[in-house]
């Protein structure tokens, strides 16, 4: 069944596959939709998806950000039965520390595509978001600004991430049941950080951002170099 969209990000424009279809017409045989999500977060992993889409379209896809959640469940589901191939590859809030947000993206963007060789699929050609390719592929990688609102790969990818990040975190809220996980993902809200105020970070923050300056850390060891 086709995904659904709500009327306003339906009069948003849809992404196409017409990036991708130029991939193909070039004899890139398997190409291969990527983006990320939790960059800015301030918990939890940052999370990459890798989408292989058939050369049908898929109707109701949309940049994940656009998307009620509610809306993001119905698309992911469509998404996962419409693609060829697709994988979700993460790197930890500790591995965001010690590498830095760049490595770190490499990091789960190469475990997802890792997972598709695994089943068999190796992508000739890698559609990247931004203008940054921060996979290191070289002539594997195509950039483009907006990809996750232009290409449908792309845009499926975003989709996929964040439904399985958004899981991850629903289920990270369990124990810590302070910070509003389940709605906010670990982003920065008031409740969030009202709860770093009062109880200092939790196992899954990155520990070493800049938000961390200033607070006390209840009860857990701060990094090299920074004191409560």
């Amino acid at each position: 069944m086709a995904a659904t969209a709500s009327s306003a990000t339906a009069r948003a424009g849809a992404p196409t596959l017409r990036l991708e279809r130029r991939c193909w017409e070039d004899g890139d045989r398997v190409v291969c939709g990527v983006d990320e999500v939790g960059r800015g977060a301030w918990a939890g992993p940052v999370t990459v998806a890798a989408v292989v889409p058939p050369p049908r379209h898929l109707r109701g896809v949309r940049d994940s950000k656009v998307l009620r959640p509610e809306e993001r469940e119905v698309v992911a589901a469509a998404v996962r039965d419409w693609a060829v191939a697709w994988a979700v590859g993460h790197a930890s809030a500790t591995e965001c520390d010690e590498l830095g947000m760049t490595a770190a993206l490499r990091l789960a963007g190469h475990r997802a595509l890792a997972r598709l060789e695994a089943d068999g699929v190796r992508p000739d050609r890698v559609i990247l978001d931004g203008t940054h390719d921060y996979l290191r592929l070289g002539g594997r990688v195509v950039t483009r600004v907006r990809a996750d609102a232009t290409s449908l790969a792309v845009a499926a990818a975003s989709v996929v991430a964040k439904v399985v990040r958004d899981r991850i975190m629903a289920g990270e809220a369990e124990h810590f049941p302070a910070y509003g996980f389940e709605r906010n993902r670990g982003y920065p809200t008031l409740r969030h950080r009202a709860a770093l105020a009062a109880w200092g970070p939790t196992t899954i923050h990155r520990r070493t951002w800049i938000f961390m300056d200033g607070l006390c850390w209840g009860g857990l060891p701060p990094p090299p170099g920074r004191l409560c």
